[in-house]
């Protein structure tokens, strides 16, 4: 029996509920989330409300006598079309010209600043959302961008409206649907995408209309090319170099030439990278335990070339409109991913939806990856490559939901969770060495050849027939015309076909691709000072401490931070700035001295620091009982101002940086606010407070942005605000405390029985995470304020458990430190509640945070730790002995 006692006034039903939603943990079920990180990576599993156990696709399939086969497309769907619909397979002088016109009559329109929008253009639409059609009506204002579903209110209540402020919007590219240039996707601040398709020359009107708006924070929007995008970019050499990873270019290459996560026949495609499934132990060190990157997968297996060879050389069509082809299949369309993704919704349902309503055959199916790769060499037919979920997202290898997923005819083994290679334990074991496999030497001096293949140079023409690389000519850009046919039964038909076929992406380069540089070469010039910007993960044996006083010893520093880059795209750029706060609350906005070949980088001291009459101090006042530190303090990301906690009056404030001033104050906690966090975004603040609640609170200074629907405040908000403002003691200068700068409610979220200790946001995966005295750690979303799930420390006994810090990596991993009676540990879990890893440290926790894939631990003892959480118990840890001016500091 559960007894639940309402203690005080802040119990909240939304909790109660959530609480017993997390009680029946196995009556739960999931669904892939929208959301991605900064890399592009979809991590996140939401509850399921409205779960199918898809019990009557499973009987259909079990019931069903005859051998039926997936619906499988070949070249045999070429003959049904018209002589009119045949394209030039090469339009790219059609489309740059189309563009030079798209930009040639752009007129510049300023947004209105006073007044309602006014619908600058209003057009029928639909929103693709995987291989789901939505008819709707898209409305451009002056202000705002919105899509409205025309078809009537589900059953399940939901709809697919969606609408956002201009200012919002960060890339506007042009995409293609079915082969025609008639889509656009949108890309927010927030990593939230939208794909929308037009007729041809209303895109290219829509398109224009929106770009002259002169969207503020708009990064990409013009009429180049993908290539000339790719080649603007910078992107390639930045990959030579080693400044990103080989995921991240592998994904902004995806998203250059049109492969989008909203289009399922235009998935992002990645290779297959190793050819070891069977061994205990992969060596990443043994060029045989990697696929041949320069060969196309069906021509992996040397065996396989001469019947490819042949079906090339023998091929003859009578009509004479279809051009010879390896491949009659392709290595990326709806049915491959609907294949790997089967246990996941809401593939699970488009799969069955594939399959007229029932689950494929098990033998069929996707359920072992060594049986997987065993097939794909014997059978140059079958030549699907990967999606990216391979390097990142375990839990599309289990079969979380349960699912009937059949029974093996030879075996009789039930398919279940996907059968995993021999040197992988589990799930989250496959991926961790699957991406490290991608990141490998190997494979990063060989990538470059398969980019030939599948972006570049030897993707059309002779060099892509020499390759043994050519496919049905209907899968490439401007081979079908589907405005030339007249007759509607026939053009469905076709875009049937094109949809379920496969569709190759734009072709970014046309010359062979730049190799990357190796270790060796990388490490001769940082020496030679040539690289300006390397991994520094990749250099830390080299990496030299430089003294910096920043501070006395009578006044350490408590808190250090550069401002967060907004994840923005690969455009992007911040402030070079380090912004310090010491014990007595002096400011200090310190910055980067230019280059220099004898002495690197250095940074250049704020002088206001060191002076009495001019120096910058953050007057609360504090609450007495709080000491300052790093936990009590966040930047902005420009660099303007920096919001604080810890005041007396349970306010959080915010001070010019420049003047240290305050300009805003806001208040929505009952008790003094303990910690604060701001997400990448600087879209949303998050506080927590000794009245055991977290609040988060919208950044946004935009009139079009209101509070979410369904925000679950304090009744007594308003009041605390009004009865307050105007009221702080402190600084003469504070003027002004509601303005478009005061941060502003959007929800309170429950479910700590002591103060909150620690905070962390991010606005890219939809969530908050919270620590408390209590010991616990309570995840919520941060759009609907929805409690997700509690994670307790693994191996933490006793009568007192505290969390100290806690932290979010641009993957998902939810980081933290706790502490009991007798000892201190650090933890990391997934993003979906998976425990990755657990350690004891010798000491205090002073300071934790992220870099890159590692998780930076710093103790009492001044010493930090560089360390790989998911390989932890392959003892895989770099430690690094910097002496702290005072280990309060933020790491």
């Amino acid at each position: 029996m559960f007894v639940i006692v309402c203690y005080s006034a802040t119990f909240n039903i939304q909790f109660y509920l959530a609480f017993l939603q997390y009680r029946n943990r196995e009556d739960e079920y999931w669904r892939l989330s929208h959301h991605e990180n900064v890399a592009r990576m979809r991590l996140k599993l939401e509850p399921d409300l409205y779960h199918d156990p898809h019990t009557a696709a499973a009987n259909l399939r079990d019931n069903t006598t005859s051998t039926s086969q997936s619906r499988r497309l070949s070249s045999e769907f070429g003959s049904t079309f018209a002589p009119a619909a045949i394209g030039e397979e090469n339009a790219d002088e059609e489309m740059l010209l189309l563009e030079e016109e798209m930009r040639n009559s752009m007129e510049p329109q300023v947004p209105e600043t006073s007044g309602k929008d006014k619908i600058v253009i209003s057009q029928e639409c639909e929103l693709i959302t995987l291989m789901t059609r939505v008819k709707g009506r898209f409305d451009l204002t002056t202000g705002q961008i919105m899509f409205t579903e025309i078809a009537s209110l589900k059953d399940d209540g939901q709809r697919h409206d969606f609408k956002f402020p201009i200012g919002q919007l960060r890339e506007l590219h042009l995409r293609k649907f079915n082969l025609r240039r008639s889509a656009l996707e949108m890309f927010l601040i927030d990593q939230t995408s939208y794909f929308l398709n037009f007729t041809t020359r209303t895109r290219n009107k829509i398109f224009t209309k929106i770009l002259s708006l002169q969207p503020p924070n708009i990064l990409y929007g013009s009429g180049r090319s993908p290539a000339e995008l790719l080649k603007s970019s910078g992107l390639t050499q930045k990959w030579a170099n080693r400044e990103i990873s080989n995921f991240e270019y592998l994904m902004h290459l995806n998203t250059i030439a049109g492969r989008s996560y909203n289009d399922l026949s235009q998935y992002p495609v990645f290779p297959w990278i190793l050819a070891d499934y069977t061994s205990e132990v992969l060596d990443l060190n043994d060029p045989k335990s990697f696929r041949d990157l320069s060969k196309p997968i069906g021509v992996v297996n040397t065996k396989n070339e001469a019947e490819v060879r042949s079906k090339f050389d023998g091929f003859e069509d009578p009509s004479g409109m279809i051009p010879k082809f390896h491949y009659g299949t392709h290595y990326s369309n709806s049915a491959g991913v609907l294949h790997y993704l089967i246990r996941v919704e809401p593939f699970t349902s488009l799969h069955i939806e594939l399959q007229s309503g029932r689950f494929d055959v098990a033998d069929r199916q996707f359920h072992s990856i060594p049986q997987t790769w065993k097939l794909l060499m014997d059978n140059p037919n079958d030549v699907k490559e990967l999606i990216p979920e391979f390097f990142y997202f375990p839990e599309f290898l289990k079969n979380m939901n349960r699912f009937d997923l059949g029974v093996l005819q030879m075996t009789k083994e039930k398919v279940d969770d996907v059968v995993l290679p021999a040197w992988a334990k589990t799930a989250e074991d496959f991926i961790a060495i699957h991406r490290r496999a991608l990141e490998s030497e190997y494979v990063s001096q060989h990538l470059h050849h398969w980019i030939d293949l599948i972006f570049g140079y030897r993707q059309k023409g002779p060099k892509a027939v020499e390759a043994l690389n050519v496919f049905y000519y209907c899968s490439y850009e401007g081979a079908v015309d589907l405005d030339k046919i007249a007759n509607p039964v026939e053009r469905e038909a076709v875009e049937g076909m094109i949809n379920n076929f496969g569709q190759t992406p734009s072709q970014l380069l046309r010359d062979p691709h730049p190799r990357r540089l190796s270790l060796d070469e990388l490490t001769i010039r940082l020496l030679k000072l040539e690289l300006k910007r390397p991994e520094l993960t990749l250099i830390l044996d080299r990496v030299q401490c430089t003294a910096c006083d920043l501070s006395t010893d009578k006044d350490p520093v408590i808190y250090l931070s550069t401002p967060k880059s907004p994840p923005r795209s690969f455009l992007q750029t911040s402030p070079d700035m380090l912004i310090t706060v010491t014990k007595s609350g002096i400011l200090g906005c310190h910055s980067w001295m230019s280059f220099d070949k004898e002495r690197g980088f250095l940074l250049e001291i704020d002088a206001t620091t060191l002076n009495l009459k001019n120096r910058k101090k953050l007057i609360g006042p504090f609450h007495p009982s709080v000491t300052l530190n790093s936990k009590l303090f966040a930047v902005s990301v420009d660099a303007k101002y920096i919001y604080a906690g810890g005041i007396w009056d349970n306010s959080v404030r915010v001070f010019n940086l420049a003047r240290g001033k305050v300009v805003a104050s806001a208040i929505n906690h009952f008790d003094v606010v303990t910690c604060i966090a701001m997400d990448n975004c600087g879209s949303y603040l998050v506080t927590g407070s000794k009245d055991c609640t977290c609040v988060i609170w919208s950044l946004s200074t935009s009139s079009n942005v209101g509070q979410p629907t369904g925000s679950n405040l304090q009744p007594n908000t308003a009041a605390l605000n009004q009865n307050l403002a105007g009221n702080v003691v402190g600084s003469a200068n504070v003027v002004h405390l509601t303005n478009n700068l005061t941060p502003k409610p959007v929800h309170t979220l429950y479910g700590h029985d002591d103060a909150v200790s620690c905070v962390a946001i991010m606005t890219e995966l939809d969530i908050v995470v919270s620590g408390s005295l209590d010991g616990t750690v309570n995840v919520h979303t941060i759009k609907n304020g929805q409690f997700i799930r509690t994670i307790n420390p693994i191996g933490c006994t006793g009568f007192k458990i505290e969390i100290s810090f806690v932290n979010l990596s641009y993957q998902g991993h939810i980081a933290f430190s706790a502490l009991d009676d007798t000892s201190h540990s650090v933890h990391v879990f997934s993003i979906n509640g998976v425990s990755l890893g657990s350690k004891y440290v010798s000491g205090r926790v002073t300071g934790l945070t992220s870099a890159s894939d590692y998780l930076v631990v710093s103790d009492d003892a001044g010493d930090v730790t560089m360390s790989a959480p998911v390989w932890w118990s392959e003892q895989v840890a770099i430690h690094i002995c910097w002496r702290l001016y005072e280990m309060e500091a933020s790491v």
